[in-house]
C-alpha cells in the first residue's frame, strides 16, 4: 500500500490536511487576543472619535443660572395682567442685562428691565416678555421687531399678559448636578465634546484610537497616478484598507506596496512596529512561490512573540488568512489578509474591524445584522460561507456584480453583504437571507 501512516511499513507518511477554520472559529481567536487599549486622557479635541472609558457625571448645573431665552423685557407677571394693545401694561425701564452680566438690577412692581437672550435673571424678575410683545421702548404703543438704544426714564408698553416663568431657561432644566451625562462606551463626537465643555469638563478619560499601519504586498503593484507597465496595476488595496480602518475608528498609517522581497518586507515591518498598535498587510498570504509575507514574519527583528499563524477558513472569498504576533516584549498584533481586492475587504470587514472596535473599548464592535428578501437565486459551495456584494433597501436585497474576488466596480456599488451559510448550496428567489450591512 503507498500513502500509508503505518511507520512500521516503512513508507513515508501522508500529512494530514490542513485544517480548515470557520469564520466564526477565527474571528473568535482573534478577538480573544486582543483587549481594548488603556486609557489616558487628553483634552477635549484630542479626544475625538475616543471612547470614554469612564462614566462622566455632572458637577454643576446646566444652565448655571436662570437666563432668558428671548430678547425682551423681565417684569414681574402681576403687573401686565389684563394688557391688550388697547391697554397695555406700561412698565418704568430699570436696567439694562446683556448676556454675562455681573451686577443686575433688582425688579419691583411696576418695573422691568431689558434683558438679552442668554442674559442672567434679574431679582424680583418671574417672567420675560418678549420685545414682540411690547413696543420695544418707543413709546408708540405699536408692537416692535426689536429693541431701540436704552434711553434716560424710559418706559415699554407690554401689549399682552405674561404668564409666570415665560421665557426663563431654569437653572438645571437641562442637566443637573450628580446628572450621569455620558456612560462610558461612548464615543465622543461633536455634539459630545460641546456636553463636556458645557459642564466644564477640560480632560476625559478615554480608549485612544489604535494607531493602524495598513500596507499591500506584491511587486506588480505600482502607486495611483504612476504609469502602469506591463503585468503592472495600481495598488488599491492599501487605500481600501487605510480608509476602511479610518471609517472604523482607528488612525491609519498608509505604507506604498511592497515588493515581493522577504528582506524588504521584514525591514519595512521593524520600521513600523514603533508606530502600531496593530498592523494589517494585504496579499502574499496563499500557496504561490512568491508569497512572501509568511516568509518574512518568521524572523522579524525582535522576535515573534506569538507567531503569526496562517490558516485557511471555510469562506468565499477570502480563505487564507494570518494572525499572529510580531515584534519583541508582547509584540503588535498582526492580521494577514488576502490580496485580491473583494477579498481584502471583506476579511477587513468581518476580522479587522471588530479588532480595532474592540481597541477602542466599544460596546458593539460588530457591523449590524438584518434578514432580508433575496428575490434573486443564490449559489454557494459547499462547505464554505460565501459573502456576496449586494444592495439593500426596504427589507429586499440584491446582489450586485458576479462572485469575482477581483470585482471592484461592484463592490464600489453595494452597502451590503449577503452571507449564505456553509451548509447551504442554492437558495431560491425570495428566500430570506442574512445581510451585514456596511453603513452604520
Amino acid at each position: 500500500m503507498t500513502g500509508t501512516n503505518d511507520p512500521c511499513c516503512g513508507e513515508t507518511p501522508v500529512p494530514a490536511a490542513p485544517r480548515m477554520w470557520t469564520v466564526d472559529e477565527h474571528l473568535a481567536d482573534v478577538l480573544g487576543e486582543i483587549a481594548p487599549l488603556p486609557a489616558i486622557e487628553l483634552q477635549l479635541l484630542d479626544a475625538q472619535g475616543c471612547t470614554l472609558a469612564e462614566d462622566v457625571v455632572a458637577a454643576t448645573d446646566l444652565p448655571p443660572f436662570d437666563n432668558s431665552s428671548m430678547d425682551g423685557y423681565a417684569l414681574r407677571t402681576a403687573d401686565t395682567a389684563g394688557a391688550t394693545e388697547q391697554y397695555p401694561s406700561v412698565l418704568t425701564v430699570v436696567g439694562d442685562i446683556a448676556a454675562g452680566a455681573g451686577e443686575l438690577p433688582k425688579v419691583g412692581p411696576g418695573q422691568a428691565a431689558r434683558i438679552m437672550t442668554g442674559a442672567p435673571m434679574p431679582p424680583g424678575a418671574e417672567a420675560v416678555a418678549p420685545v414682540e410683545w411690547t413696543d420695544g421702548g418707543t413709546g408708540t404703543g405699536q408692537a416692535a421687531d426689536s429693541m431701540g438704544a436704552p434711553v434716560e426714564n424710559e418706559e415699554v408698553r407690554v401689549l399682552r399678559p405674561v404668564g409666570e416663568g415665560a421665557y426663563i431657561r431654569r437653572r438645571g432644566s437641562d442637566i443637573a448636578t450628580g446628572d450621569h451625562v455620558l456612560p462610558a462606551g461612548t464615543v465622543l463626537g461633536p455634539t459630545q465634546l460641546g456636553l463636556l465643555a458645557a459642564i466644564g469638563r477640560g480632560m476625559v478619560r478615554v480608549r485612544p484610537r489604535p494607531r493602524v499601519v495598513v500596507l499591500s504586498t506584491g511587486s506588480e503593484l505600482v502607486q495611483p497616478g504612476e504609469p502602469v507597465g506591463p503585468g503592472q496595476i495600481s495598488d488599491s488595496n492599501s487605500f481600501t484598507l487605510t480608509a476602511a480602518a479610518r471609517d472604523a475608528g482607528a488612525i491609519a498609517y498608509r505604507v506604498g506596496g511592497v515588493p515581493d522581497d522577504a528582506a524588504t518586507l521584514r525591514a519595512v515591518l521593524e520600521d513600523q512596529l514603533g508606530r502600531a498598535d496593530l498592523i494589517v498587510t494585504s496579499g502574499g498570504v496563499s500557496v504561490g512561490a512568491y508569497d512572501v509575507v509568511k516568509e518574512a514574519l518568521q524572523s522579524v527583528e525582535g522576535g515573534a512573540a506569538a507567531g503569526v499563524d496562517f490558516r485557511r477558513l471555510r469562506m468565499q472569498p477570502g480563505k487564507p488568512q494570518g494572525f499572529g504576533r510580531i515584534g519583541a516584549g508582547a509584540g503588535v498584533p498582526l492580521l494577514a489578509l488576502p490580496g485580491n481586492p473583494v477579498s481584502s475587504y471583506i476579511s477587513f470587514e468581518l476580522f479587522v474591524r471588530p479588532v480595532i472596535r474592540t481597541m477602542l473599548g466599544a460596546t458593539d464592535v460588530h457591523r449590524p445584522v438584518v434578514r432580508a428578501v433575496c428575490p434573486a437565486e443564490l449559489r454557494s459551495p459547499a462547505g464554505r460561507r460565501q459573502f456576496l456584494r449586494g444592495w439593500y433597501a426596504d427589507g429586499e436585497v440584491r446582489p450586485v456584480g458576479g462572485e469575482g474576488s477581483h470585482l471592484v466596480g461592484a463592490l464600489a456599488r453595494a452597502n451590503c453583504l449577503i452571507t449564505v451559510p456553509e451548509e447551504t448550496t442554492s437558495l431560491a428567489p425570495g428566500s430570506t437571507v442574512d445581510v451585514v450591512l456596511l453603513t452604520d
